[in-house]
């Protein structure tokens, strides 16, 4: 396997040693890549019925030869089904552009196209203290939406941060605030009334590049350039966007508000195809994407706000060897932030061996609100929040990961038939909750009525994992938690099964495992004395909770459950390879054996056997 670099690592650098092949090789899943954009030579389609060329210097009244390039916005108002748009090399600063045509973009040859959504500022004006502002006509002012409580976040998140503007400093993006008196040379402040930017860092000699584009290309379903649509998504391949407010590309479609039968959405445009496609730097999302079949493949999402991308009811869309890193660099507070999110009655979307690292500050992967059927296999998941999180939908598969360092690796919230599979979990806890959030009265409205409701929330399946944690971890690693108020309600299990998995953590001191009443009760938690493995709900007394510390304690209460299962009184790197090489394959013969579904089998790529070893790494 060519194995993932530590979080430290640029993305950019780390899609480039991956694709070099500079790493061990071992057959293992996930894959190891290569992840991200890929380097190669593009040919003209050879099915276009036509071809037009573009250039950042091309004359909006050329032809669109490759002698005779036209402009990018000139071509996108010609295009038809089936026709190819060709950019040559270079910076395109563009946006606000529409197209309704199922058409492909790629570069020529092995040049480099980017899309910009800013402007170079030239014009500044000295002020005192070392303060400079130029003036500005194209500013992105933004509130936060309705549902964002000010009286739970205003304290944490300033309203400056929800603006849209960017500025950027020899590329480098600077941090908004509030006022001149506040600016260092790494922040900004806008003044929109007067319409100045200012800055305090001295603009000779610099690439002062601030926001003008709140988007670049959005495939709308209107009528547009006098066509109607063709109900095709475009190809896009090889193209770097960046800098844009807002997002950087949208595909319009419907979105129903409440349960609706998925034939009557996700067909407005269908088939859209990102491939080898970097965006970056978007202050909100690098873009919003509605229409079955949708395909991101081999994508560098990166530094972006709210989300990376989202994914909006849409059926039969696959996410494959793509790297998500970095979103919620302003570290918006209450705005639930996602690197991808999957959203409302989105059926059977598939993320496979991707890369999800590095968002300290967000979630990684978010199926939100009335998703069906999801497949979530071979990614490797890293340094996130919530690393995979399926909140209030039906039936997941969950298979082939590795969760590392994230506050739940998996979070499975009022939610049904979630079937968690062999995956590999380091200092990432496994959690499944259900609360009182149903149809009536929710702060989100319609969203909980997706889903399933209050007394459906069970069927979850937690079999064959490899579950990890270090001395510094003191969380449980398996959390069924459950609101108290369900407690007369809600008075089985939420699983069907859990078993055949392997536990391992250091062994607590002696004196820590005599906590008095600590099996039941949350006190061994608060103190961080003798962390408990298993927090299980429903339970007895007030808190309605178990802290377990075995699974021979939680056999013991529950003979259905982890009868198979072992805890091993270990540190990861005695059960582990190399956890410091990123090598998470074990390193000794582990005692479970654990069954697996054909079919699961079968997504992982494995072939099919009676039982299998615990966690991501099948050994050879």
């Amino acid at each position: 396997m060519i194995t993932p670099r530590p979080l430290r690592l640029p993305a950019l650098l780390l899609t480039a040693l991956l694709a070099l092949g500079l790493a061990p090789a071992l057959s293992a899943q996930p894959s190891g890549g290569p992840y991200g954009p890929l380097p190669q030579t593009y040919e003209v389609p050879a099915t276009a019925a036509h071809v037009y060329y573009v250039a950042p210097d091309g004359a909006a009244d050329a032809p669109g030869t490759l002698e005779k390039p036209t402009t990018l916005a000139a071509a996108v108002t010609r295009v038809v089904t089936g026709d190819a748009i060709i950019l040559r090399g270079g910076t395109y600063r563009t946006g606000g552009l529409f197209l309704n045509q199922g058409i492909t973009l790629q570069p020529y040859r092995d040049e480099k196209p980017v899309l910009k959504g800013t402007l170079v500022a030239d014009q500044w004006e000295a002020l005192r203290d070392g303060i400079w502002r130029t003036k500005w006509t194209t500013l992105f002012p933004q509130k936060p939406a309705d549902w964002w409580r000010r009286n739970r976040e205003g304290m944490r998140t300033p309203l400056h941060k929800f603006n849209n503007d960017m500025v950027f400093v020899d590329g480098k993006p600077l941090a908004s605030t509030f006022w001149e008196g506040e600016l260092t040379e790494n922040t900004y402040a806008i003044d929109y009334e007067a319409g100045y930017v200012f800055i305090k860092v001295d603009p000779a000699g610099k690439q002062i590049e601030i926001t003008a584009f709140d988007g670049a290309l959005t495939r709308t379903t209107r009528d547009v350039h006098g066509k109607k649509s063709d109900r095709k998504g475009y190809q896009m391949r090889g193209l770097t966007l960046t800098q844009y407010a807002y997002r950087a590309l949208e595909v319009e479609g419907t979105e129903p508000e409440k349960l609706a039968d998925p034939s009557t959405f996700g067909q407005e445009v269908v088939g859209t195809l990102l491939e080898d496609v970097t965006i970056t730097h978007c202050s909100r999302v690098a873009g919003y994407f509605r229409g079955d079949r949708t395909t991101f493949r081999r994508c560098l999402i990166s530094d972006t706000s709210t989300e990376g991308i989202y994914i909006i009811d849409s059926a039969d869309c696959l996410l494959e060897k793509n790297i998500f890193t970095r979103n919620n660099i302003e570290q918006i507070t209450g705005y639930y932030p996602s690197a991808v999110k999957i959203f409302n009655q989105s059926y059977r979307v598939v993320c496979r061996d991707n890369l999800i690292i590095d968002n300290p500050h967000s979630n990684g992967l978010w199926y939100d609100v009335g998703n069906v059927d999801g497949v979530f296999i071979n990614n490797w998941v890293e340094n996130c929040l919530d690393g995979f999180f399926w909140e209030i939908s039906k039936g997941v598969t969950v298979a082939g990961n590795v969760f590392i360092n994230c506050d739940n690796g998996v979070r499975i919230l009022n939610s049904s038939g979630a079937k968690i599979y062999h995956n590999t979990f380091l200092n990432a806890p496994a959690a499944f909750q259900r609360d009182t959030r149903s149809a009536q009265g929710d702060h989100f409205g319609w969203h909980p009525s997706t889903g399933p409701d209050v007394h459906e929330r069970h069927g979850h399946v937690f079999s064959g994992n490899l579950v990890l944690a270090d001395a510094r971890f003191t969380k449980p690693l398996l959390r069924a938690d459950q609101h108290p108020a369900l407690k007369d309600r809600l008075k089985d299990p939420a699983f069907d099964t859990v078993d055949h998995n392997v536990y391992a953590r250091p062994a607590a001191p002696a004196a820590a495992r005599a906590v008095a009443g600590a099996e039941d009760t949350n006190t061994a938690l608060v103190q961080n004395v003798g962390p408990a493995l298993i927090a299980w709900s429903p339970a007895a007394g007030d808190t309605n909770q178990f802290m377990l510390q075995s699974p021979a304690e939680l056999t013991a209460k529950f003979p259905q459950f982890d009868a198979h299962s072992v805890l091993l009184p270990l540190a990861p790197t005695a059960v582990l390879q190399s956890p410091e090489l990123r090598r998470y394959a074990p390193a000794r013969p582990l005692s479970v054996q654990a069954p697996l579904p054909a079919a699961v089998a079968q997504l992982l790529g494995w072939p099919v056997q009676k039982t299998y070893v615990p966690g991501a790494y099948q050994t050879e």
